[in-house]
């Protein structure tokens, strides 16, 4: 019986890893920028001529090689990072399986340019694998691949290729990419002989971002810093009212490697929670560092995934993270500084500490009552004004505020009646004559299905036959709170699938809830009211935005007013 198995041919071994590494013009750019990194140069300039298909040429002012490695490099597995098993666990570099230049120059006409300061430079000459010639060069330290006529000798791999300008989009992201991993190195890359990206060397991150990323997309980012157990998140990422459905960027970092995590970006998000509105996209730019043992690199041909050891630990930082940022973001938007207004009686300023409209109290409604401890201190002492029965109007140190008092009232009842959905729930106030409520087949379904969730938060419902329920107990968020109409809004929201994108069930509950039951615009209140409400937005984890991921809060500064009046 003749044999059927049988050593494949060096080139074929050699096309199939290619297949791997090198799946389009992208591809080999990543890879030989990432050699330039490793080789530690603080300037790449790239060059391509028709999105790569015809020419990538890559050089750097890296440390080089001499003649025996340059000949050496273009052998599968020879590298320069690894010498055994053990050094895997903890390889810091881009580079490490020997695979990329002999992968991209066994499908391509390539030539390498190296000089490592000692003696004459070397030039290799490689043809679909083959090495032609090695000649002396004449150059200055550092090291320029050209690649020429990529899958020229792999015809069918060559058809798939996209059109010029999506290759060129391609290779531009892997560049940036790479730009945005190492700030501290200038990159070059000009397409067809003009100029698409120049990057100088010694950048901070923030000034890479609105580099590459642009001025006004790096305008939208707040800072992120936070260290829990064995990670350390730092980056960017979007406020909650500048996320959008499209359009976003997202970028992962892990030890300085660029990598794709869907799960992670989901993490991310998250952290948002009910900051924005569901189905947005924030831009997101996390750098995690982690001891190297912590995380494999070597998962993925292309090292594009990692696998981390503590999978659950990296997602929820990752998620407290941009949650602590907004966190930040929402101290600075709803006090910043002293929050004194003018008095009522001897026209004096009252003064409060910075931190007393985030003193701690026990989530509660409008109208619930004086609030307890430190809270009573941040009581909005000074008038304040009900502009069209809707915004609270009230002065600052910083200029005049404006607050939504629906969105406002939102926030507060969100976060209240989540923290019940979470615990013991909220006692409910009985009624003496119950409520009789029609309603569909689908929201009899509902009622059945989010039962449990709304006696949490204070509804007692019962079929009362056909399609009719009964209402025994209800909540009671403020004084003018329409307990029959907010329940059929309810309802007839998780009927229709409404808040559909929240990751969380008793965080959409909450936000139905939240937004049928907070005060309208239209609906006057007292002064006391509207210090309530101030008062507990203020107290909430996101002052900013209601559960929309709309604006609570607008602030008008004092210098604009000035500028407005002629006064500046």
């Amino acid at each position: 019986m003749p044999r059927r198995i049988a050593i494949l041919p060096d080139a074929v071994a050699d096309q199939i890893a290619a297949g791997e590494v090198v799946e389009r013009p992208a591809s080999a750019v990543k890879e030989l920028v990432e050699n330039a990194l490793d080789a530690g140069a603080r300037h790449v300039r790239l060059e391509l001529e028709h999105g790569g298909k015809t020419v990538i040429q890559v050089s750097d002012d890296g440390s080089g090689m001499g003649r025996e490695d340059a000949v050496l490099a273009i052998d599968r597995h020879a590298t320069s990072k690894v010498r055994s098993v053990a050094d895997l666990v903890g390889v810091a570099t881009f580079g490490f399986r020997g695979e990329a230049l002999p992968a991209i120059a066994s499908v391509s006409r390539f030539t390498l340019s190296t000089h490592d300061g000692e003696g004459s430079g070397t030039e290799l000459t490689v043809v679909g694998g083959k090495l032609e010639r090695v000649d002396d060069a004449v150059r200055r330290r550092g090291t320029t691949v050209t690649v020429r006529t990529l899958f020229f000798n792999t015809p069918a791999r060559r058809k798939f290729l996209r059109s010029v300008s999506s290759e060129t989009r391609a290779a531009h992201d892997a560049v940036a990419t790479l730009a945005l991993a190492h700030p501290e190195a200038g990159f070059e890359l000009h397409v067809d002989g003009t100029c698409r990206l120049a990057v100088p060397s010694g950048q901070d991150a923030e000034e890479r971002l609105a580099a590459v990323w642009g001025a006004d997309l790096a305008a939208t980012l707040i800072p992120v810093s936070y260290a829990a157990g064995a990670f350390r998140v730092e980056g960017f990422v979007q406020r909650p009212g500048e996320a959008r459905p499209t359009g976003r960027r997202t970028q992962l970092f892990v030890n300085g490697r660029p990598f794709k995590d869907p799960f992670l970006l989901r993490a991310a998000e998250a952290g948002y929670r009910s900051a924005i509105h569901p189905g947005d996209r924030p831009s997101l730019f996390l750098r995690i560092e982690v001891a190297a043992s912590e995380v494999d690199v070597n998962v993925h041909p292309a090292k594009l995934e990692v696998r981390f050891r503590d999978r659950i630990g990296v997602e929820r930082v990752v998620e407290e993270a941009v949650r602590d940022a907004l966190g930040a973001l929402a101290a600075a938007v709803g006090g910043g500084g002293t929050a004194g207004q003018r008095g009522s009686g001897a026209g004096g300023q009252v003064t409060h500490a910075p931190g007393d409209f985030f003193a701690p109290v026990e989530p509660a409604e409008v109208g619930a009552g004086e609030p307890e401890g430190e809270a009573r201190s941040a009581s909005f002492d000074g008038p304040l004004l009900q502009v069209f029965d809707t915004y609270i109007v009230y002065e600052a140190p910083e200029g005049v505020v404006i607050v939504d008092q629906h969105s406002a009232h939102e926030r507060v009842l969100y976060e209240a009646v989540l923290a019940q959905l979470t615990g013991a729930g909220a006692p409910a106030q009985r009624l003496l004559l119950p409520l009789t409520l029609e309603l569909t087949d689908e929201e009899l379904d509902a009622v059945e299905a989010h039962g449990e969730e709304l006696r949490r938060i204070g509804f007692e419902a019962e079929a009362f036959g056909g399609r009719s329920v009964v209402i025994h107990a209800v909540p009671a968020p403020h004084p003018r709170f329409d307990a029959g109409a907010c329940f059929r809004e309810t309802v007839a929201d998780l009927a229709r699938g409404r808040f559909g994108g929240w990751a969380n069930r008793l965080e959409r509950f909450a936000a139905t809830y939240a937004c049928r039951a907070a005060v309208k615009g239209g609906q006057r209140l007292e002064q006391r009211e509207m210090r309530e409400l101030l008062l507990r937005l203020f107290t909430t984890d996101l002052p900013p935005h209601d559960v929309h991921g709309r604006a609570t809060i607008v602030q008008l500064p004092r210098e604009e007013l000035e500028r407005r009046f002629g006064r500046r």
